[in-house]
């Protein structure tokens, strides 16, 4: 098909199916291939860009004052036909042709649309890109089109395959499959096409694939049973079909054989929308349902009216051979003249080219569904809008050297390549159209389902889109109502190969399976998953994993409270060693003028007294959360108290022992050493030296409080580090010398006369304080948490007790009990007894 005029556009369509060439012997000069098996769409196509060139040429805004003019060849779905028509289409450009009403001969060819196919853009357009003659193809979809260094005047008006790879990613994504089967074609669509979508699943991690199974081009019926068995077998519910239609026919043939039900097909647009021989009633029950990525549908106005105006030119084309006779025969079945041997003795009809194309049945008439045509008719505007923005450059203001324009007269095909590469200009429909940096158009699907109505009709219709757009991305919209789905159910059927993993569990793939196969394995303690992912996390510090192991909750926290049993018990005991030493100190002060006070030092009892109730109460300190405060002051207040008390004992002991050597001749001047004053300062002495010890240890490493979960993972034992170890040690050392003095010095006086002697209450007393103490070293090392403090509580408030009881007890026994022992008389009749 050819029409003049100033600019000439080419094209390349599939008017037929096949294709006969013949041999090529190399002794006689070849053949012309001859084409037959009529195709009604590719026919179609053609025509629409007719249309689309009549339609640019009636527009005064587009184009003005150029018309356009076109050649078109079938390509007989042929690469070698293909390929010689685009060059037939591109040849004689070398010379530059002066356009003038004396020109002889076609003006050159500045662009082609078309191929339709893959394997034949590949190879056409390889050749053209060397010359950068531009080349708009409507139905290519490989995305190994998409390499400009390879294709550099290449452009398409639909998507490639990488985004049409992509939009079968977020239908799988939208629904939960991550477990598919793939079949491909024998060619350039399938194998690139498999591989974006191993890539683009790797990547994303969406999902995996179960199998990818090649189908032959011929009908192998060994081939087909096999795959049909893998498909059978596999635990793959949905299978992605990147195929051909004649390649579904002869494998839907063999699924019909086997009876293989209950999966849900993904179609790609190389069959979603156009494949009407698949939808029957012998395959829908198989194909029913399924769910596939169409070309954009669009809407050409006045198209079918210009389809209805056109007839064969039988002036022009005395042979017939051209494809608009074959369209004209093919649709209302007669032959024009002369018709071939018998055909009218046979009772067939003879054309007479008046025939009315609205008397007849034919799909060719039929606009409800443009896709291929929508995209021929994109592809023509877009060449003809570069036209025009090239045309529309005035000179000095150009993009090419010298700020020069291009012109009809000198134009070089680069010239165009660099206003298509900026074309921007929005149909009709509404849909805009431009190119990106690899030739790529604006992507956009619709999504199509096959619809098996009760009477046994069916009907493929739109449930939604996919498109990518600059602030959103990807996306899919869903009318999830519309859709039909061929199961019992009548809801999504569910492909995965291993169910997600249950919160607390991780995944833990299989060795030599994809990912999506894995087993779930419970968490370990103190790490979650929440989440459908490969590792569990670890709780953070303060935090430890519930029985579930889904989410991280607070651990326990212990410490000796207030509030629990074993805290509520030591504060009792030490509020009663409290009140305990106060009644005591009462009793002593109230009959401190009776001889039983006066004759054993009231002035150290009363100091003694005092010392052990602040014993008591430095217990305190280590109840109840550990503060930084109180971390300080426990150990200092302890030591301090404890010396205290310790030495008031050690003095006390000293002073028996002086007033017992004073009393025999010649040791007076014993006592002037242990005078109240010297009593006093070597109490304070004593004491002093451990406040040095307290405050050096506080000084260079104080005790802190700290977060201990080495005994349990899931609990916060809240304790008071000491800072130094050997701080404490000297402390606890400081007390024990002094104890250790105090015992030796009272066993050393504990037979002297009865009247004068409190040593062996003193050696008792300090018995217990050094076995308590000694005990209380190895449990409190080897007691955990909490419990550490509740011992050196208990050590504090038992040798406080031990001395207590054994220093004081008997006192207040004779003198609330027994007051006819508390005189001199009886005091000083003990001694003359003993």
């Amino acid at each position: 098909m050819q029409k003049s005029g100033d600019v000439i556009l080419g094209g390349l369509f599939p008017v037929h199916f096949f294709s006969s060439i013949p041999d090529l012997s190399f002794t006689s000069q070849p053949q012309q291939p001859s084409c037959h098996g009529f195709y009604v769409q590719g026919f179609r196509q053609a025509q629409t860009m007719a249309f689309a060139i009549d339609e640019i040429n009636k527009n005064s805004n587009l184009l003005p004052n150029v018309t356009l003019g076109y050649t078109l060849y079938d390509n007989c779905v042929e690469l070698g036909i293909g390929f010689r028509g685009a060059f037939s289409l591109v040849s004689g450009q070398e010379e530059q042709i002066i356009l003038h009403s004396t020109c002889v001969g076609n003006p050159p060819v500045v662009g082609i649309v078309g191929d339709s196919s893959s394997t034949r853009s590949i190879a056409i357009s390889s050749i053209l890109g060397l010359y950068r003659v531009p080349m708009v193809s409507y139905f290519a979809t490989c995305s190994c089109l998409s390499d400009r260094q390879k294709y550099p005047s290449f452009f398409r008006t639909i998507p490639s395959d990488a985004f049409q790879v992509r939009a079968m990613i977020q239908i799988l994504k939208h629904f939960g499959w991550t477990w598919a089967g793939l079949l491909i074609t024998d060619d350039d669509y399938g194998f690139h096409a498999a591989r974006s979508l191993q890539s683009e699943l790797s990547v994303s991690g969406e999902g995996c694939l179960a199998y990818i199974e090649v189908l032959p081009w011929d009908k192998d019926t060994d081939k087909l049973r096999r795959i049909v068995n893998v498909m059978k077998k596999s635990t793959a519910r949905v299978v992605i079909a990147f195929v051909h239609e004649s390649h579904m026919i002869n494998l839907i043939e063999e699924v019909v054989k086997q009876n293989v039900t209950g999966l849900q097909w993904l179609a790609s647009e190389g069959w979603t929308a156009t494949a009407a021989v698949l939808q029957t009633t012998k395959f829908m029950p198989y194909l029913g349902g399924t769910l596939g990525i169409a070309i954009r549908r669009g809407e050409i106005t006045g198209l079918r009216e210009f389809l209805l105006e056109i007839c064969p030119d039988l002036h022009h084309n005395n042979n017939y051979g051209n494809s608009m006779v074959r369209f004209w025969e093919f649709t209302f079945q007669c032959r024009f003249a002369p018709a071939p041997a018998g055909w009218v003795d046979g009772g067939g009809a003879l054309c007479t080219g008046q025939e009315d194309l609205e008397n007849v049945n034919t799909e060719f008439l039929d606009i409800s569904n443009l896709r291929p045509e929508y995209n021929v008719y994109k592809a023509v505007y877009a060449l003809a809008y570069s036209l025009d923005d090239m045309l529309r450059c005035k000179p000095g203001r150009g993009p090419f050297s010298g700020h020069s324009c291009a012109t009809l007269q000198s134009l070089e095909p680069w010239q165009l390549v660099y206003y298509l590469e900026r074309v921007n200009f929005t149909t009709p429909f509404g849909d805009q159209v431009s190119f990106d940096e690899n030739g790529d158009v604006v992507p956009i699907y619709d999504v199509m389902n096959w619809l098996w109505l009760p009477d046994g009709s069916t009907k493929v219709h739109n449930v939604g889109e996919v498109k990518r757009s600059a602030f959103k991305g990807e996306e899919i919209l869903l009318d999830e109502d519309k859709i039909f789905w061929n199961f019992n159910s009548k809801k999504p059927v569910q492909s995965v190969c291993s169910e997600s993993c249950p919160p607390g569990t991780h995944m833990v793939r299989r060795k030599g399976e994809p990912k999506c196969c894995f087993d779930c394995i419970p968490c370990s303690e103190g790490k979650i998953n929440n989440k459908d992912s490969l590792e569990c996390t670890s709780c953070p510090e303060d935090f430890w994993s519930n029985p579930q192991r889904d989410h991280c909750v607070p651990k326990k926290t212990e410490f000796l409270s207030y509030h629990e049993p074993l805290g509520i018990c030591l504060t009792a005991t030490s509020l009663l060693g409290t009140c305990t030493c106060a009644v005591v100190l009462g009793i002593f002060i109230y009959h401190h003028r009776t001889p039983i006070i006066r004759a054993n030092n009231s002035e150290l009892s009363f100091q003694l007294l005092l010392s052990l109730k602040l014993c008591f109460l430095c217990s305190l300190l280590f109840i109840g959360r550990p503060r930084l405060w109180t971390c300080q002051l426990r150990h200092a207040a302890f030591g301090i108290s404890f010396v205290l008390c310790v030495s008031c004992i050690l003095v006390k002991t000293m002073v028996v022992l002086a007033v017992f050597k004073a009393s025999k001749p010649g040791g007076g001047t014993s006592l002037k050493w242990f005078g109240v004053m010297q009593q006093r300062g070597t109490v304070l002495c004593l004491t002093f030296i451990q406040a040095a010890i307290c405050t050096t240890w506080l000084v260079s490493a104080s005790p802190t409080p700290h977060k201990n979960t080495q005994y349990q993972n899931d609990k916060i034992v809240y304790e008071c580090a000491f800072g130094s170890a050997v701080g404490f040690a000297v402390l606890l050392g400081y007390i024990g010398v002094l104890a250790f003095l105090s015992f030796l010095i009272a066993f050393l006086a504990r037979n002297l006369p009865d009247s004068f002697n409190e040593a062996k209450l003193i050696t008792f007393s300090m018995l217990i304080f050094c076995a308590v103490w000694v005990a209380f070293v190895p449990v409190y090392i080897s007691s955990p948490g909490n419990y550490a403090d509740a011992v050196e509580v208990f050590a504090i408030l038992a040798s406080s007790f031990g001395l207590l009881i054994t220093l004081f007890g008997p006192k207040c026994y004779i003198i609330i009990m027994r007051p006819e022992l508390n005189t001199k008389k009886a005091i000083m009749g003990r001694g003359s007894e003993s």
